[in-house]
């Protein structure tokens, strides 16, 4: 009975002391571990979500980008840092994908994360070389079939959204493509740029820049709907494949088990950041739309889009590996 009595006692002593340390957070510089490397699509959102959390948390936010393996390295290092609210990860759809290809991952994206909240959403642009012949979706269907297996397809990684758009795309329009991938968006546009792949399925706002300098040739948007950044472009369900939609999103996810009031510290300064006018403007003029929710809507939405790929790789005829 004393040994319980001095428990008790002992937690009624720790009690406000862990709540006053949660009601301080942070009293350190927050790091958000980005999956891809510097200068892609996941790493611009995560910057200039970054500079806007710094402002509201009254620390410095320190972006660290930890890629490899289609994102994979990245999303295993932020599941097994301390659930503490000091290392946040800034998920992409890629990360909700990865079950339905690959049989063994070494964290569970549902499992091993607490969602905090939607950052942003996007599309993916279709774009070739401009030594490819083709001016549409339609000419780039009959040059594939003329030429099968001839036609380099670069993506940001085996396992990541891009893949599987180029997998669909191939399922859809019967053609034969060479699948070549990179570590990221930010190699594989460069490679695209050098001529050394003809096609990319990509995020729409590191491409944006090279399509509007003459440096690549645009021919469609990926998801069901046209984006206001490029809305003269069709999306590849127009121009002759109906059903194609592929989008993705980017999203600020804690390890689990995080402190709830540090969880709801967090999604507060994301709602505030995600509606200041300049990262809505910058991010549109991207062809990316800010979007934030709940941790409860954004962990809802996460088991939805794992399924819905699901779906998608089954429909495609794609197993994990």
């Amino acid at each position: 009975m004393r040994i319980a009595k001095v428990l008790v006692s002992a937690l009624f002593v720790i009690a406000p002391v862990l709540g006053l340390a949660q009601d301080a957070y942070p009293t350190k510089p927050v790091k958000i571990i980005v999956a891809y490397p510097a200068g892609g699509a996941n790493d611009i959102v995560a910057r200039s979500i970054g500079q806007e959390l710094a402002r509201e948390l009254g620390q410095p936010v320190v972006i660290e980008n930890k890629s490899g393996a289609a994102g994979i390295v990245g999303a295993d290092a932020a599941a097994k840092s301390p659930a503490d609210g000091y290392t946040l990860f800034m998920a992409a759809g890629a990360h909700t994908l990865a079950p339905s290809l690959h049989a063994s991952l070494p964290y569970d994206i549902v499992r091993d994360f607490q969602p905090v909240s939607l950052a942003a959403v996007g599309t993916y642009l279709l774009v070739v070389h401009p030594s490819v012949e083709a001016k549409s979706v339609k000419e780039l269907i009959a040059l594939a079939k003329a030429r099968p297996g001839a036609l380099n397809f670069a993506s940001s990684g085996v396992g990541a959204p891009p893949h599987l758009a180029g997998v669909m795309f191939q399922k859809l329009a019967d053609v034969k493509l060479n699948h070549v991938p990179y570590r990221g968006d930010t190699p594989a546009i460069a490679d695209l740029i050098a001529g050394h792949v003809q096609l990319a399925f990509l995020s729409i706002q590191p491409l944006i820049p090279q399509v509007k300098a003459g440096k690549l040739r645009a021919l469609a948007i990926t998801s069901g709907k046209r984006s206001s950044a490029l809305p003269e472009l069709p999306t590849i369900a127009e121009s002759g494949l109906p059903g194609y939609d592929i989008g993705t999103w980017w999203g600020l996810l804690a390890p689990a088990k995080t402190p709830e009031p540090i969880v709801e510290r967090l999604a507060a300064t994301m709602r505030k950041a995600t509606a200041v006018p300049a990262v809505k403007e910058r991010f549109a003029a991207g062809g990316i739309a800010v979007q934030s929710n709940t941790p409860r809507e954004f962990a809802a939405m996460i088991k939805s889009e794992v399924e819905r790929y699901r779906e998608l790789a089954s429909a495609a005829g794609v197993k994990p590996e």
